[in-house]
């Protein structure tokens, strides 16, 4: 096909890779010359720590992303042209400046972004240039799923059959870029330098070094590598927090140093050739589907509305005594370990199994009382791979208040998920070494040792480690009584 543009710009955003990228195969394909360019758009980083691993792991993956550019022409001044200003009027001006006669980028279907790629799209029109956007962050989004009645689906199960029912080669099948990669085009004279030190964008070292979290196209593939090697025992290992059982590639998923395609297309083959383990996690990965086409047609969830308008009924404690009991679960006090020591994981590192996000987000919403709301915004601030869509989905889900989510009256008992889940206590231990002495049988539930047990151990109560903020019984129905106002207005979930 003969070049429909003399040049183009594409623009990376969450997708910082460049083998199977839409947005860049398309403009390979229908440009002469295409330049490549990333903001650090600056409404979205100006409110975050000064440190934060994000941003670190978003700047090592383009230093990597930039010298695999340049190594793709064959032109040593090729690359990415690195910005950090506000993304809303720079693609406009650089467009402008660089005399492009296209902008291409992947679909980003998260409220802020729909509106800063309208403004975007808007000013570039105003100077005949068009913004080309595709799909690349999932297998299927937007519309592509759909009941027999032409509406999105609001349940899992139904969609994952359907799902799986429309999924082939094509729609897995990879966006080749390196026939086509001579036609990258050397920076222009006036971009100096390529990627920016953390410190000029405002940033300092967050710590991301001393994490297994090896940032870039070559972490994403070390650790799919790895996963690999054991993926067939992920339906068994998955939900224990001590063991080696998650895919640890949600940052990558995040970040698209991983394409979505080739882990599907890899978990699809593994199943059809009768691997539990690897039907489970492409699960996982069509769940990750679902939320997003969730937000895309109810964006309203993205704003704190509750996905079932009959739960924003409910009276969340809102007091002083509230606030003591958030920061004591943000901090990990709440006395129940299992609680704290994934409280503990999720502020030392910027993970928490997956398992344990269901267990601490229970904990706040039906042991404490607290508007999920309040989680949701914490675990945003914390996660190193937080995506809108799957982080409210999940928090709507153990509020119950979401699409197929747990009924309101089950909720997760911390101290038997501690034992189910962590039997030898040793995620606890790894992270509440003040508990380490004590025997099994205590470790999930100090409190019903001994005294002289928890002497023994080292273990005090009220000083070294806390007393129960609530007794789990009591809160269950505390929480049942909260939850009325839906039953009455709902009828029986």
């Amino acid at each position: 096909m003969e070049p429909t543009f003399s040049s183009g710009l594409v623009w990376f955003r969450r997708d910082l890779r460049s083998n199977d990228h839409a947005a860049l195969h398309h403009a390979l394909r229908q440009c002469e010359q295409v330049h490549c360019v990333f903001v650090f758009d600056k409404p979205i980083l100006d409110p975050l720590p000064r440190a934060d691993r994000r941003v670190e792991f978003i700047r090592e993956s383009l230093v990597e992303l930039d010298a695999s550019l340049r190594a793709l022409s064959g032109r040593p001044h090729g690359g990415l042209i690195v910005r950090h200003a506000v993304a809303a009027e720079e693609i406009p001006a650089l467009a402008g400046r660089l005399g492009v006669e296209a902008v291409f980028a992947n679909h980003d279907d998260e409220p802020g972004a729909l509106e800063r790629d309208t403004r975007v799209r808007h000013a570039l029109a105003a100077t005949g240039v068009r913004l080309l956007t595709y799909k690349d962050h999932t297998v299927f989004e937007r519309g592509e799923i759909l009941t027999q009645g032409g509406t999105p689906y609001t349940v899992f199960t139904p969609y994952k059959n359907a799902w799986l029912r429309k999924v082939d080669a094509f729609y897995l099948s990879a966006y080749p870029v390196e026939n086509r990669a001579h036609r990258l085009a050397e920076r222009p004279q006036w971009v100096r330098g390529g990627v920016p030190a953390l410190a000029d964008i405002g940033f300092e070292p967050a710590g991301l070094d001393k994490l297994p979290l090896p940032p870039g196209m070559a972490g994403a593939r070390t650790l799919f590598e790895d996963f690999l090697a054991r993926i067939d025992r992920y339906d068994d290992a998955r939900d224990f927090p001590a063991v080696k059982g998650p895919s640890y590639l949600s940052v990558h998923l995040r970040f698209g140093t991983l394409s979505p395609r080739q882990a599907a297309r890899t978990a699809h083959a593994r199943m059809q050739k009768g691997s539990a383990g690897a039907a489970t996690w492409l699960s996982e990965l069509i769940w990750r589907d679902f939320y997003f086409q969730i937000l895309a047609h109810h964006p309203q969830v993205a704003g704190g509305a509750s996905f079932k308008p009959a739960y924003d009924a409910i009276a969340w404690e809102d007091g002083a005594e509230a606030k003591e009991r958030f920061a004591a679960w943000c901090e990990g006090r709440t006395g129940y370990p299992l609680v704290d020591a994934a409280m503990a994981q999720i502020n030392q590192t910027g993970y928490m199994h997956n398992r344990l996000r269901m267990v601490v987000a229970s904990f706040l919403v039906k042991d404490l009382g607290v508007d999920w709301r309040w989680g949701e915004r914490y675990f945003a601030e914390q996660l190193n791979d937080f995506d809108l869509s799957a982080n409210n989905g999940g928090w709507q889900w153990a509020s119950s208040s979401g699409c197929d989510a747990q009924p309101y009256f089950r909720i997760f008992n911390p101290v038997s998920q501690s034992r189910k889940f962590d039997p030898k206590g040793r995620f606890i231990r790894a992270y509440l070494p003040q508990l380490a002495q004590l025997p099994d049988a205590h470790v999930h539930a100090p409190w019903e040792a001994g005294p002289l047990e928890r002497e023994a151990a080292g273990v005090r109560l009220g000083d070294n480690y806390p007393h129960p903020l609530v007794e789990h019984g009591e809160a269950r129905k505390r929480t049942l009584e909260r939850y009325a106002v839906v039953k009455a207005n709902t009828g029986p979930a």
